[in-house]
């Protein structure tokens, strides 16, 4: 069976208004179906801003991006709002829960902005229960507000959130950032799992290199942005 792209980016030029400077000027690049893609690269180089493009919640300048076969960057604001919560799951550095619900409210609300992402779910709790128990989350927490979890719980309970529904792109941005070396390890393997089993496209991007062995493809950002030559 022949792989497809899933994202095709033929340029992508961003810079602020009232600016003159430049600050991301894209290589040409393509990640295929089902890939795992690294983007690594130190603070301020616009790794951050680059996902945000991709999301359509930051407006470049000019772009030709093609994602899922859709002319993205034609789409209007709204467009790129129904795209982004039908096919992406996002694991955000902060991990953006919401404080005051609970556990299972926070990774149901990925289905509530989705018709698409629910329809993939046949049993909301039974398929929230099998998330907790592959990403090592115990039962006891689904009741929990998710600001009484631990670091390592909100992280956990937030790729929870991005995987439910099975979109076919995942992005986490640094998601990594606020854990220990053996509690990282720990993460990746779960993500992985989790991603493999569900057959979605992940790009991820961090500014810790040592993680690139779980990769099939990494780029150093700097050299991926021309803006930063």
């Amino acid at each position: 069976m022949q792989t497809t792209n899933i994202i095709e980016i033929a340029s992508c030029v961003f810079k602020y208004p009232q600016s003159q400077r430049i600050i991301l000027d894209i290589n040409p690049f393509h990640v295929r179906s089902g890939g795992h893609l690294f983007l690594h690269g130190k603070s301020g180089s616009g790794k951050t801003t680059f996902l945000n493009i991709l999301c359509g919640i930051t407006e470049p300048l000019k772009s030709d991006i093609k994602i899922l076969e859709t002319d993205f960057s034609n789409l209007s604001p709204s467009q790129k709002d129904r795209f982004r919560a039908d096919n992406y799951g996002t694991i955000f550095q902060q991990f953006n829960l919401l404080p005051y619900l609970s556990v299972k409210e926070n990774i149901a609300l990925a289905c509530g902005f989705s018709k698409q992402k629910a329809y993939h779910v046949s049993d909301m709790e039974e398929e929230i229960e099998r998330l907790m128990i592959a990403l090592d989350l115990t039962s006891t927490l689904l009741n929990k507000q998710a600001m009484h979890l631990s670091v390592g719980e909100q992280q956990r309970v937030a790729v929870a959130r991005a995987l439910i529904g099975a979109p076919k792109i995942i992005i986490a941005d640094e998601p990594t950032s606020a854990l220990d070396s053996d509690a990282k390890e720990s993460f990746m393997k779960l993500l992985f799992t989790q991603i493999e089993a569900q057959d979605s496209t992940l790009l991820f991007v961090s500014h810790d290199k040592g993680l690139s062995s779980y990769f099939q493809a990494d780029y150093d950002f700097s050299q991926f942005n021309r803006a930063l030559s």
